[in-house]
């Protein structure tokens, strides 16, 4: 690799100038500030007589001792058959004993096929596979349950977890998607009003990516995807290994979590509010909370982990797979008998984001933001730090605006993993990174058939408590999910959604089936909700490593975001599918309430004209 393009410092892109000029505006979006609600009861009295916490601001997790295990890698799943000539896959659902860390009992966990996270699926582009994701979870969730979320919408008074996989990243037909009301309980004894199959069908006609399954199910995703009910799907093709990346065991997902435990290796979720997100004594018990922080790094399933690798390079297919956390990445050498941070490490080169393989590689100049649900493929060369440890460090508070001086920290977690570098000579011949990884082609924002604008707007219910709504130009505060579909796009048409961040805090916004590409930012102050169609030119311009194909991105407070979507294939990727889907935040918490919306596409009604006409 010659010379990868280059991201700006974080610290001074104008993404971040857009937030400072926007700054005086965010407090009007806040809802509800910490100033303003008296704080409720963050803890009741258990069996022992012992008050026990029931919110994240009222409960710590042990002190473990750090570094101690290896970061593990997920098994990969093998098909336990055909079907229709196809692999056909049987992955369980269970509950499970899982050891976090060396030094705590064993944590009861949910997991496909009986581990945290679930195997790997490893497909090829252009070859199907059918999976039977089967429920065997017991009757009672080990999380708070709380009934009162889409209660009009969800029988809680049935046995039986409810669950549903999505296929996160996949441009797959609707019955496959996992929509949220697609849930089903043990043995599909019970299922939703859009359930329609128990084998799921997974085409594969995409570009190769990291691609990630989890648990959907209207208003416990939060729980069941906290509980551990997510993993990786890696599809590749001949092309992306003719690249020469590090492979083998020198590619390694990593899926990046936080937790919280209790002392006897219970997952500690909170059952209340927190008094500084706006709790209060009125509030049912359990109630929902407006996002989760935990003050535990799990990597991969292990807390504090260290990973060990030689002298060389390696490619790491990172994934937020947190409920709600930013994160905020770089490598600094590291002291560990002092405890201490040094100098900058080896920097991360980004070679693929949600939707696969970027068309340059990128050297990230500072930190790499990653916000829920996004993926981030990157080489790290450790050829020159032989017998160096490395710490994975965050930077990015809790919750999180988009800069350090306009987030506000309540659960800081700066430390997520280990890295020890082998003491040995550096690997010679190890490849280079080629300065042409694939074509990526541009969706011409001239060539969008329709020009939709979409609202974050903040929100409460019936009991005050704070939650997030999706809008657009004709009811910009917002629709409740059940509401009735309002996005509705053609087959085989462009469109242009402008999704504007009224709310106090940064989005990470998830389209469902299509890969989008972002077009570039505004602050609000600028953006005219009445226009038709925009200018590139006049937008911030994404960051380089936002230049493929993404499913994620992150919305600002008080930013416009400009995407564009193609519904179908396009210049030989992706596939045609009709059906409904879903849109929302992707902060768990925010999309079980209520940040989530459905959108339909449409058969082509040109394309039915024509054949009417032909007949």
């Amino acid at each position: 690799m010659d010379e990868p393009i280059r991201s700006p410092e974080t610290g001074i892109s104008r993404r971040k100038l857009l937030l400072a000029t926007s700054a005086t505006g965010i407090s009007a979006f806040a809802g509800c500030s910490a100033d303003s609600i008296p704080p409720n009861s963050e803890s009741e009295t258990g069996n022992s007589g012992t008050p026990e916490p029931t919110t994240v601001a009222a409960h710590s997790s042990p002190d473990l001792e750090k570094w101690v295990d290896e970061v593990p890698r997920s098994g990969v799943a093998e098909p336990t058959g055909t079907k229709d000539g196809h692999p056909y896959y049987e992955i369980e659902m269970r509950e499970v004993e899982q050891q976090l860390h060396s030094d705590l009992p064993a944590t009861t966990v949910l997991g496909y096929d009986g581990q945290f996270p679930g195997p790997t699926i490893e497909a090829e582009r252009g070859e199907p596979i059918y999976v039977r994701w089967q429920n065997d979870l017991p009757d009672e969730h080990l999380l708070p349950v709380d009934t009162t979320v889409h209660e009009e919408m969800i029988p809680y008074d049935i046995d039986g977890i409810r669950t549903v996989t999505h296929l996160h990243g996949g441009n797959v037909e609707a019955a496959s998607d996992g929509h949220a009301q697609a849930w089903f309980t043990r043995d599909f004894a019970e299922t939703g009003p859009k359930f329609e199959q128990k084998d799921y069908y997974y085409v594969n006609d995409q570009p190769p990516a990291t691609l990630w399954y989890h648990d959907h199910a209207i208003g416990i995703t939060r729980l069941n995807v906290y509980a551990g009910l997510a993993g990786f799907y890696l599809l590749r093709d001949d092309h992306e290994r003719e690249l020469g990346l590090p492979a083998s065991e020198y590619e390694i997902p990593l899926v990046l979590q936080d937790r919280s435990i209790n002392e006897d290796g219970a997952l500690f979720y909170p059952s209340a509010v927190s008094g500084d997100r706006g709790g209060d004594d009125s509030y049912p018990e359990p109630s929902i909370v407006p996002e989760f922080y935990g003050d535990i790094p799990v990597v991969n399933g292990k807390a504090w982990p260290r990973l060990s690798v030689e002298p060389r390079p390696y490619r790491f297919r990172l994934l937020n797979g947190s409920n709600s956390r930013y994160y905020t990445l770089e490598l600094r050498e590291y002291d560990e008998s002092a405890s201490e941070t040094g100098d900058d490490g080896p920097s991360f080169v980004q070679i693929g984001n949600d939707g696969g393989l970027l068309a340059n590689p990128v050297e990230i100049d500072g930190r790499l933001e990653l916000g829920a649900g996004q993926r981030a493929d990157i080489v790290v060369d450790f050829s020159d730090y032989a017998g160096e440890t490395l710490l994975l460090h965050n930077d990015a508070p809790s919750l999180y605006r988009g800069s350090q001086e306009h987030s506000e920290e309540t659960k800081p977690l700066s430390e997520i993993m280990l890295v020890d570098v082998e003491n040995s000579d550096p690997v010679e011949d190890a490849g280079e990174i080629p300065d042409e990884l694939t074509d990526v082609p541009e969706l011409p924002v001239d060539a969008a058939d329709q020009h939709r604008h979409l609202t974050l707007v903040p929100s409460s219910d019936e009991y005050g408590r704070m939650k997030h709504l999706l809008g657009n130009q004709d009811q910009p505060l917002g629709y409740a999910l059940d509401d009735p579909v309002t996005e509705k796009p053609e087959l085989g048409t462009t469109e242009i959604w402008s999704i504007a961040n009224n709310t106090a805090m940064s989005h990470p916004m998830h389209l469902h089936l299509v890969h989008f590409q972002v077009v570039g930012r505004e602050p609000m102050s600028d953006y005219d909700p009445e226009a038709d169609g925009i200018d590139p030119n006049a937008l911030e311009s994404p960051e380089p490593y936002e230049l493929g194909w993404n499913d994620v991105v992150t919305v600002d407070p008080a930013e416009v975001v400009h995407v564009i979507a193609h519904f179908g294939e396009y210049e030989g990727l992706f596939n045609d599918q009709t059906g409904e889907y879903m849109w929302h935040c992707h902060m768990i918490e925010h999309e079980d309430y209520d940040m989530m919306r459905p959108f339909e596409v449409l058969p082509n009604t040109a394309d039915e004209t024509s054949d009417d006409t032909d007949e």
